[in-house]
């Protein structure tokens, strides 16, 4: 064999050697990354914003979630070498708070962590509160973050559960619930029915927050809305009690309040025993139900409507059925009132049983001096 011979035989020993090596390499690199990771259990694990990629593998191999920073590190920056040579986009590793499942392989935490699939909390805003009372539930929310420089419109928000990173900004979360108001509103204006007695959104909305706080949890809205609108056709006053509550108190109103006869004969922008047609902004922020109702109504003659002491109301159509419907609701009343004044019968180590829930269905206040109590029931429009 000559010498040049064994020179490329050399050559191509060297190169077969080589090739196998970074193969095996590639292969053990392969098999590093996707091989089941040290943790025994999920864990929680907050990334700061700011961090950067060598800050974050130092805290993922602190916590346990991987074995080794070098390994992710290289997962990581060989990734975005491919997306380089491919022309692709590289990835980047986002802030937030991720849940590490037991035994989640280097590449599954870098997909998490770069896909931004953070943790995220429910944020519960139930209908029918005041922005004010909006805002201060956010405020109160420790998963939040920020300050609240300025409360959003009456009206302007759509109440919901829904789900964000913690430490979401709270000006954030107002934002994204008067998007979403918004959007639901021009999407159900477009599908209302003819001959409404209002001509605008505003209007639409003002009179879903008076039905949202009349309606309890047996009404059907559409029902209280159909009243409402019966008796604007008619020019008949609204009468609805929760406007004297908001129009007394403002937009920090204690809806339990009590509500004395000299509170129905004070004249305020919204009280709508003393004024005609709708107050000039909502009471409350509606949901979606209360602004579908208002929108398409339900189809009733009726013009009177009184709690009937189970959550919902009893609906009439004349005076005289009104009348006997408000008898009937003040026999429930004094029932209610009797039970409440039984002693509790309870012996040593029982739990006293739980009466009627009767806030927001009766008046059964104690009155300030040289006042006296509202002789009929809240929420209902009266004649």
């Amino acid at each position: 064999m000559s010498g040049l011979t064994r020179f490329l035989s050399g050559i191509l020993t060297l190169l077969l050697v080589a090739t196998l090596m970074i193969a095996g390499a590639f292969a053990w690199f392969d098999h590093a990354v996707t091989r089941e990771g040290p943790l025994a259990e999920k864990r929680i694990i907050a990334i700061p914003t700011g961090d950067t990629s060598r800050m974050i593998a130092e805290r993922l191999e602190e916590q346990g979630a991987i074995a080794s920073q070098t390994l992710f590190l290289a997962k990581f920056m060989s990734e975005n070498a491919l997306a380089r040579y491919r022309g692709g986009r590289e990835i980047s590793l986002k802030a937030g708070e991720y849940e590490i499942p037991a035994g989640a392989s280097v590449v599954e935490v870098l997909e998490k962590l770069s896909e931004g699939r953070s943790l995220l909390y429910a944020v519960t805003l139930p209908e029918g509160l005041t922005s004010h009372e909006i805002v201060r539930r956010l405020v109160n929310d420790e998963n939040l973050s920020g300050e609240v420089t300025q409360i959003p419109p009456e009206g302007s928000l759509l109440p919901e559960t829904f789900k964000v990173p913690r430490n979401t900004a709270r000006m954030h979360v107002l934002s994204l619930l008067r998007r979403e108001q918004a959007r639901f509103l021009e999407a159900q204006w477009e599908t209302r029915v003819p001959d409404l007695p209002f001509e605008t959104v505003a209007e639409a909305l003002v009179l879903a927050s008076l039905v949202e706080k009349e309606s309890g949890p047996r009404d059907d809205p559409a029902r209280i809305a159909g009243v409402f609108l019966n008796r604007l056709r008619k020019g008949m006053r609204l009468q609805s009690d929760p406007t004297i509550l908001y129009g007394k108190h403002g937009p920090e109103v204690d809806w339990g309040a009590k509500i004395f006869r000299s509170d129905i004969a004070r004249k305020t922008a919204y009280n709508t025993y003393q004024i005609n047609g709708l107050p000039p902004t909502p009471i409350c922020n509606p949901g979606r139900r209360a602004i579908a109702a208002v929108l398409r109504p339900a189809k009733t003659d009726d013009l009177f409507f009184v709690a009937d002491g189970r959550g919902g109301h009893i609906f009439s159509k004349t005076l005289a059925e009104h009348e006997e419907a408000v008898r009937q609701w003040r026999r429930i009343e004094g029932e209610i009132r009797a039970d409440e004044a039984k002693p509790a019968m309870v012996k040593t180590g029982e739990i006293a049983p739980t009466l009627i829930n009767t806030k927001g269905v009766g008046n059964t206040a104690t009155p300030a001096a040289g006042n006296e109590p509202v002789p009929l029931p809240v929420r209902r429009p009266a004649r």
